[in-house]
C-alpha cells in the first residue's frame, strides 16, 4: 500500500485539474449506491403539497439499500449516475483541482507556510465556484435519485437529456440552479471540512513524520476529512437535498425548507441520513484522495522530460 513515490517536480495546476475530475469519478463509481440511500433517507417523511399520507418506508443503511434493490431493481442504486459523473468531472475539478492554486493566492507573500486563514478561504472560495458551474447536474442528480420514493412510481425523465430539457421547459432555467445558496454554503463548509482538514492532518503526519507520504497517509487524512465534512455539512445537505427534490410551489426559498423541516422533524431531522451520509463521504473522500495523488503522481511520471 505504498503507491507511487512523490515526485521531485511538483504536478501542474492543469494536471492537477484534470486528476480531481477523474478522481471524483472514480469515487463516485465507488460509492454511488451509499449516496443514493443518504437522498432516500433525508427526504423520507417529508410532507408534500398536496399532503400526502407518508410512510416509512426506508430503515437504516442496509435497509435502505435492500429495499431498492427489492422493490426497484439492482440499477436503481446508481439511478443518476451518468449525471453524478458530469458533476464531478466539472465539480470536483474545480473545488478540489483548484485548491492549491487558489490558496497560494491568499497566502502572502514571503510566507513559509499557509495559514489556517489562507486554506479557509481557498476552500470557500473554489467550493462556491464549482457551484456555481456545476449546480445543474446536481439538480439533476438528486431528482433521478429520489426519483423510486414518488408515491404513485412514475418515473419523472427517461433519461439525463430528458431531464435537463424538462426541468428547463417547466421551470426555467432558474429550475437548474435550484437550491444554488444553500448547495453554496453546503460545499462552502465541506470544502473547508475535507480539503482544509485533509490538509491539515496530512502537513501533521508529515512534519512529526508519524507515516510518510504515501498511501495509509492519505487513507488516514482522507478518513477523517470525511468525519470532519460529515459533522458540520449534514444539516446544510439535507435541506439542499429536500430544496432541490420539491415541487416548484413546495417551499418559497430554502429558508421556507429548513423551517419546515424544523417544524417537522426539529433538530434530529437536520441530521437525516447521518450514517450513510458519513459512510458515503468517508469512502468517498478516501477514494478520491488517494486516486487523487496516484493519478497526480502518474501523470507527472508519464511528462515528457
Amino acid at each position: 500500500m505504498v503507491g507511487l513515490k512523490p515526485p521531485e517536480v511538483p504536478p501542474t495546476a492543469a494536471v492537477k485539474f484534470v486528476s480531481a475530475g477523474m478522481a471524483g469519478c472514480i469515487a463516485d463509481l465507488c460509492t454511488f449506491p451509499l449516496d443514493t440511500a443518504k437522498v432516500r433517507l433525508q427526504i423520507q417523511g417529508e410532507v408534500k403539497i398536496p399532503r400526502a399520507i407518508s410512510s416509512v418506508e426506508y430503515r437504516g443503511v442496509l435497509g435502505t439499500l435492500s429495499t431498492m434493490v427489492r422493490t426497484e431493481g439492482p440499477r436503481s442504486l446508481y439511478s443518476g449516475l451518468a449525471a453524478g459523473l458530469q458533476r464531478q468531472m466539472s465539480f470536483a475539478s474545480i473545488r478540489i483541482g483548484l485548491y492549491d492554486s487558489v490558496k497560494q493566492l491568499y497566502t502572502p507573500k514571503g510566507a513559509e507556510n499557509t495559514g489556517l486563514a489562507a486554506r479557509l478561504m481557498a476552500g470557500c472560495t473554489t467550493g462556491a465556484v464549482a457551484v456555481a458551474c456545476a449546480q445543474p447536474t446536481d439538480v439533476v442528480k438528486v431528482r433521478f435519485q429520489a426519483n423510486g420514493a414518488l408515491l404513485d412510481g412514475t418515473r419523472r425523465y427517461s433519461g439525463t437529456v430528458d431531464a435537463y430539457r424538462t426541468i428547463a421547459r417547466e421551470e426555467g432555467i432558474r429550475g437548474l440552479w435550484r437550491g444554488t445558496l444553500p448547495n453554496i454554503a453546503r460545499n462552502a463548509i465541506i470544502n473547508c471540512g475535507e480539503l482544509v482538514t485533509y490538509d491539515l492532518l496530512k502537513d501533521a503526519l508529515l512534519q512529526t513524520r508519524l507515516m510518510a507520504d504515501n498511501v495509509p497517509c492519505h487513507f488516514v487524512a482522507a478518513f477523517g476529512a470525511g468525519f470532519c465534512a460529515t459533522v458540520v455539512a449534514s444539516p446544510v445537505d439535507v435541506v439542499k437535498t429536500r430544496y432541490m427534490n420539491a415541487d416548484p410551489r413546495q417551499y418559497r426559498n430554502a429558508l421556507s425548507c429548513f423551517l419546515a423541516l424544523l417544524m417537522q422533524d426539529g433538530l434530529a431531522g437536520l441530521y437525516k441520513g447521518f450514517t450513510p451520509s458519513f459512510l458515503r463521504l468517508g469512502s468517498w473522500n478516501v477514494v478520491m484522495f488517494v486516486s487523487y495523488e496516484q493519478l497526480q503522481r502518474a501523470a507527472v511520471l508519464v511528462q515528457p522530460a
